[in-house]
């Protein structure tokens, strides 16, 4: 019942394929489309209810004969899935061509009428002129050409549909194949080395920035924090884990940092960091060895003191992330040389502007390490920081991040959860089954935070894995039949209190991460589609275990 309901739904999309929403299609169009995608909708609730149930089912024993039943039928199911993104893609790349295939609109129909019936009367016009053995002789001739041509040109259509469907069906056998191969080394990844090293490495080099910036007025940065997957106990990849940490940076003596709300063209909340100079005349009377920037001649100032902050590491008035990340590579370059670590291990940069990424490799063993930059707003666990962002976005952007709160809630769980938890292995798996791009990983990853608060912690050990990861599913889909996915920091009253949130993220409306599916109707099907991909990595999830 499950597989003939993905077909039946997919076989309907095939049929009534939609062409690209865009400038060149009408109202009625656009209102056909809207009615399919919600008419999907409503397929997939009906379909995810049969899985729950199914699923239930063969947690008594009932399940076995069905899923193998359904594991060639998915199959199939899924090659005619790709066959639908192809057509789509193709009349994505075509547009005016689909136009010709589906009239739309009432005027571009009777248009239609009218040509044919122009050419009809041109046709008998000629016909009634010609002698009739030599026209009709004439008339066949061409007719049989055509026919020859159409024969011809329907058996290479055929030809190369066949061929990209064969391609199709081997893509999908790779994929499920890796998967199969991956899933064990994918729940299994130890990734507390990695984790290991990279915090070992980055306090003795916090240690040797404490003694080398002593004299000097650049940031001072404060003790990595790791953030991101590899951190909160999860990687979508099995290998290549990126350990990201995000280092504090605290003004120098005599200089403030001042945090300027700026959003314009971003949808993420975008700050500037205003560099102030303080007095200082005050530590000058007490002995201290440092001279006021701001009522010191600056000629003075030159002789005797390194440069402020605003001569260094400043566009204007505001702190550079760029010159931030330049200056602090450059400083792990020296400091990575006296480090015992070197002689063992290979350091290896990769370019990035906005943060400092390298790698470390000893024999068949690497590490990949992302450092990025924050100033911390007040005393609490949001920063704005410099991670990589779109193209054009200036250097002086700083973008905010709740990173840090994330990877404290998922330290909070790890506390509270049993110790055979298997909450991040359902999110590892998940994440790595993306094949497209309706949504990200993060998405999966908020929607397993959300349900982390709302079912007891007790209930994700490795007996329950099925029916967790079918909540997963079942929020999901929920999100895209509403395209509302709220974030899972900002404005959450279950939020943990050990978590410090600005009083205005606290009490903000929270910012639907799926916002652009409620404007784009193209991406809201890739959403779609990419969930019934999870569903189909899901069944052939429950035909490997059983």
């Amino acid at each position: 019942m499950v597989a003939t309901t993905f077909l039946l739904l997919l076989l309907q999309g095939l049929i009534q394929c939609p062409r690209q929403a865009g400038d060149g299609l009408d109202e009625a169009t656009r209102e056909h489309m809207q009615q399919r995608a919600e008419h999907m909708d409503q397929e997939m609730a009906r379909l995810i209810q049969e899985l729950k149930q199914k699923s239930l089912e063969q947690s008594h024993g009932a399940w076995g004969a069905l899923l193998i039943w359904n594991f060639w039928a998915l199959l199939g199911i899924l090659l005619v899935l790709l066959v639908l993104c192809f057509r789509l893609e193709k009349m994505r790349r075509h547009p005016n061509n689909s136009g010709q295939k589906e009239s739309s609109s009432n005027k571009d129909i009777v248009a239609e009428i009218e040509i044919q019936y122009n050419e009809s009367n041109v046709e008998e016009e000629n016909n009634a002129g010609c002698e009739a053995g030599s026209c009709v002789d004439a008339k066949e001739e061409v007719n049989n050409d055509e026919k020859r041509e159409d024969i011809n040109g329907a058996g290479h259509e055929e030809d190369k549909q066949d061929a990209k469907e064969e391609d199709d069906k081997q893509n999908v056998k790779s994929h499920f194949d890796s998967l199969s191969e991956e899933l064990n080394p994918l729940l299994e990844v130890d990734l507390e080395r990695g984790c290991s090293m990279i915090s070992y490495l980055m306090g003795k080099l916090t240690h040797i920035f404490g003694q080398g910036l002593s004299d000097s007025f650049y940031p001072v940065p404060q003790d990595a924090i790791g953030v991101g997957s590899a951190f909160e106990g999860w990687s979508p990849r099995a290998e290549g884990a990126v350990y990201r940490v995000l280092v504090p940076l605290s003004p120098p003596p005599g200089h403030r940092f001042q945090l300027e709300l700026d959003t314009a063209g971003m949808p993420q909340r975008t700050f500037r960091v205003r560099v102030e100079l303080l007095c200082t005349c005050r530590r000058e009377q007490l002995g201290q060895d440092m001279l006021c920037f701001l009522h010191h001649p600056e000629e003075e100032l030159r002789r005797k003191q390194e440069p402020s902050l605003l001569h260094t590491l400043c566009t204007g008035s505001y702190l550079d992330v760029e010159k931030t990340a330049h200056w602090f590579c450059r400083f792990v370059r020296l400091a990575w040389l006296p480090l015992p670590l070197s002689r063992h291990w290979c350091f290896k940069w990769q370019p990035c502007s906005r943060s400092c990424k390298f790698q470390l490799i000893k024999d068949k063993e690497s590490f990949t390490a992302e450092v990025v930059f924050g100033v911390r707003r007040g005393d609490s666990d949001v920063f704005v920081g410099s991670q990589p962002t779109e193209a054009g976005v200036p250097s002086t952007t700083w973008l905010e991040t709740c990173a840090v709160a994330e990877a404290k809630f998922f330290r909070h769980i790890a506390r509270q959860a049993p110790q055979d938890s298997w909450h991040c292995k359902c999110l590892q798996l998940l994440s790595r089954s993306l094949l497209g791009v309706g949504f990200s990983s993060y998405t999966l990853k908020t929607v397993l935070m959300h349900l982390l608060t709302t079912i007891p912690l007790t209930r994700w050990r490795r007996g329950d894995f099925q029916e967790r990861l079918l909540d997963i599913l079942n929020f999901l889909h929920g999100s895209l039949l509403t395209k509302r996915l709220n974030h899972f920091v900002i404005g959450n009253e279950r939020l943990p209190l050990e978590i410090s949130l600005p009083s205005d993220l606290r009490v903000a409306e929270p910012p639907n991460l799926l916002q652009h599916l409620a404007s784009d109707l193209d991406a809201h099907l890739n959403a779609v589609q990419e969930y019934i991909s999870l569903l189909n990595v899901f069944q052939q999830l429950l035909i490997h275990r059983h």
